[in-house]
């Protein structure tokens, strides 16, 4: 079975790892990946995607790609003759490319279809305090993750977990749905089932709008709003007017003497000893890292010891 690869990120590379495991039985002839990005450094060499580094070390032809409604891109897809293409975490493609594929072409998906269609869907389901999650693959149609479901593998969310932590478990799930999926094709056995619209639930992009900490939240929905940020693009809150990152927030039983407690709004702040408190709806939120605007990231104990109160300490916002 001829198989093009596309994917970019960190994500994909367990997928393609997988494929490449089975060459007897699949063999992919192109891998279609983003083009290398500029680094910080302009003596540097452009940076590789993930995915581009796993073709190479495997040997694989490696096709670059910006714009993918470029019409000839379409026309190299269809030299190569791809029976199935493979699609993770990777751009939006037109139909004139992914009808490409003799067999059909489908994606993998971080999530429970139609649950979480968009491009953040481990984040969200963090933010959400979902506490199960998982992966499905599907064929590619016009409308973007509406296609039939092919499988769906599903897990646990930990309590603690992370979306860095968790994305990086569903890419090792995922690779296992994805050679399953392949072989449910080659074998005539997939049977794709129509995605229920009325359970569609959307994860849109992330951006600074909507990644901002409302401390009048209440303290499990802050915290879970922390992990489905973290690592990346992180959770933000103002500080002295200055933008600070929170990387790492849990719930807290701190409590101050009823008379301080009362003067308490969501976002006021208090230290016991070197640990950092927050106040949300609820109670206090206690932040483990955070990184302020300009600084390296530091862990409480750092803030604390650099921290100097004054008269009327600012509120975090």
């Amino acid at each position: 079975m001829r198989i093009i690869f596309m994917g970019t990120p960190e994500f994909a590379v367990p997928s393609l790892r997988a494929i490449a495991e089975l060459d007897n039985e699949f063999e992919i002839v192109l891998v279609v990946t983003g083009k290398d990005k500029p680094r910080r450094s302009r003596r540097s060499e452009p940076e590789p995607t993930p995915v581009k580094k796993a073709a190479k070390e495997l040997g694989f032809t490696v096709f670059e790609i910006d714009d993918v409604k470029d019409p000839r891109f379409a026309g190299t897809v269809a030299r190569y003759r791809p029976d199935v293409i493979v699609v993770a975490a990777f751009r939006i493609l037109p139909p004139s490319v992914f009808e490409q594929a003799r067999l059909g072409a489908f994606n993998l998906h971080a999530s429970l279809l139609p649950h979480y269609r968009g491009a953040a869907p481990v984040n969200w389901a963090i933010i959400n305090g979902d506490r199960e999650t998982g992966v499905t693959t599907f064929f590619l149609r016009k409308r973007v993750d509406t296609g039939s479901i092919i499988l769906q593998e599903k897990t646990n969310i930990g309590v603690e977990e992370t979306a860095g932590e968790l994305a990086g478990r569903l890419s090792v799930v995922g690779a296992g749905a994805v050679v399953t999926t392949l072989k449910l094709i080659r074998e005539g056995k997939a049977e794709p089932l129509p995605q229920d619209e009325a359970k569609m639930t959307k994860a849109p992009k992330l951006t600074t709008e909507n990644t901002r900490i409302d401390w009048a939240e209440p303290v499990d929905a802050i915290c879970d709003f922390v992990r489905g940020l973290s690592p990346r693009p992180t959770a933000w809150t103002v500080f002295n007017h200055k933008k600070v990152k929170i990387y790492k927030a849990i719930p807290s039983d701190f409590q101050l003497p009823e008379s301080k407690q009362q003067a308490m709004v969501p976002g006021s702040f208090s230290t016991d000893g070197n640990r950092l408190f927050v106040m949300g709806l609820d109670g206090w939120v206690e932040i483990i890292s955070l990184q302020m605007e300009g600084k390296r990231k530091m862990n409480a104990v750092e803030f604390c010891c650099g921290f100097r109160c004054e008269e009327e300490c600012p509120l975090f916002s």
